[in-house]
């Protein structure tokens, strides 16, 4: 199975008066690279088989450009799993039920970088996850640690990891 980890793209500082956090929506700035960012590795995302996101709006702010990006045009699931504080454990349950397909989770710090790890079988992950960040993972059916195949972080050179070889 694939799993892309997505942090949602960089959001506005200040809080819409009368609401809180969860309201804070894209940048400007953001709204307008963030598609860039994802084109330039659409390539290597393919079109996802499903796509889950946190219910902030960022994230669906981010997971819509994304969506677009890589043609993707089936539902777009929200749940709380993907929350910043979201455990980790459950995004194994949500996982299983897609087991076998592509998988775009899009969700915050510092579950993102904490999931990666998870997944990856680290205690934790090696390279900042900032706004936009995209890791690619590929899981062996029946679960254990997975493959990195894919960082990419706005800015940066995109990261590519070959699937480690079986003895």
């Amino acid at each position: 199975m694939r799993v892309f980890l997505v942090r949602h793209g960089d959001a506005d500082a200040e809080i819409p008066d009368g609401l809180d956090d969860d309201a804070r929506a894209l940048t400007a700035r953001a709204r307008h690279t963030l598609p860039q960012h994802f084109q330039s590795i659409a390539q290597r995302l393919e079109t996802p088989d499903v796509m889950v996101m946190s219910p902030l709006v960022r994230a669906v702010q981010t997971a819509t450009l994304l969506a677009q990006v890589v043609g993707y045009d089936g539902p777009m699931r929200a749940t709380r799993m993907l929350f910043p504080d979201g455990p980790v454990g459950a995004l194994e349950t949500l996982l299983a039920e897609h087991e076998g397909k592509s998988v775009i989770l899009v969700g915050h710090q510092p579950s993102m970088g904490a999931a990666a790890a998870h997944f990856l079988g680290m205690s934790s992950f090696p390279k900042p996850v900032t706004p936009g960040t995209v890791i690619g993972i590929d899981r062996p059916a029946g679960g254990g640690p997975g493959v990195l195949f894919l960082y990419a972080a706005p800015g940066q050179g995109v990261v590519t990891v070959l699937e480690r070889e079986t003895p």
